[in-house]
Formats: C-alpha cells, sequence, structure tokens
C-alpha cells in the first residue's frame, strides 16, 4: 500500500512540478493549457464525480475532527503526520478514479496541489508551522467548495 500510495505522490509530484501541460495531455488527452488560477465554468461551478465527491468528503470529515484540537494546540506531530497521509491517500484516491473533463481536471489540480502542499509541511517533509499545512488545507477544502458542484458541502469547522 505504501509503494501505491508513493506512486500516486511522485505522479502528483510529476503533475504540478511544472509538467502541468504533459500531465494534462497524459492525463486526458487534451492539449489545452493548463489555468494558473481558479475560475468558475462560464459562471458556474465545475462538475464532479462520485469518486472526486468521497474522496473531497473524508479530507474534510478527518480535518473536522481534527480541527477542535489542532485549535487548542494540543495536536502534536504524529497526529499531524497521520492526518496528512489521510490526506495523501484520498488524493491518491481522486486522482486515479478521476472521471472530470478537461478542464474542470485542471482546475481540480490547483486544489489537489494546495492540500498536497499543506500534506507535506503537515507531516513535517517541507518547512514550515504544521499549523499552517492544516490552514492550507482548509482553504482548498473552502475553494473547492467555492469552484466544484458538491451538494452539501460545508467546510470544516473547528
Amino acid at each position: 500500500m505504501k509503494l501505491t500510495r508513493s506512486f500516486y505522490v511522485v505522479a502528483l509530484g510529476l503533475c504540478l512540478a511544472g509538467a502541468a501541460h504533459a500531465a494534462h495531455d497524459h492525463h486526458h488527452g487534451h492539449e489545452a493549457e493548463a489555468p494558473q488560477k481558479l475560475q468558475l465554468n462560464a459562471g458556474k461551478k465545475w462538475a464532479t464525480d462520485a469518486s472526486l465527491r468521497q474522496a473531497m468528503s473524508a479530507i474534510n470529515e478527518a480535518m473536522g475532527k481534527a480541527l477542535p484540537v489542532i485549535h487548542r494546540q494540543q495536536f502534536s506531530d504524529a497526529q499531524y503526520q497521520a492526518l496528512a497521509g489521510s490526506i495523501e491517500q484520498q488524493i491518491a484516491f481522486a486522482i486515479e478514479n478521476c472521471k472530470l473533463d478537461a478542464k474542470a481536471d485542471a482546475m481540480l489540480h490547483l486544489i489537489i496541489a494546495d492540500l498536497q502542499g499543506g500534506a507535506e509541511v503537515m507531516s513535517g517533509k517541507t518547512g514550515g508551522d504544521r499549523h499552517d499545512g492544516a490552514v492550507r488545507v482548509l482553504r482548498a477544502l473552502k475553494a473547492y467548495g467555492q469552484y466544484f458542484q458538491h451538494p452539501g458541502w460545508r467546510v470544516a469547522q473547528g
């Protein structure tokens, strides 16, 4: 399982580390430029699929459970690492089961980049305060709700 998760994390890194255009071509066979910032789909939220909604709901739920302890500044490094691992597993699931159209997928990659970046800070893989990683994940979850159709979506509160 660790190898599979590592594979998807590496694959995501390749997609996001300057190869967004190539990843876009590889993943969906389209040649559109990768967007630089989130935007709506002609004024409407982007469509989602069941797998994406499942993964994002799981991330949101995990954050919701952790937030009260994080806010009390009682979340340990080990707890941050476990939360980051859970987020990375859900990201891998979303990537593996992606069935969005090319433009929605390009928008999703921006959300995933923030989720992954936040998880990396929480896990201690990159410098920074672990709390700041949690804040980055919450911002990504908020952006997801603003730009993607997900009935009943409410960002985790602590």
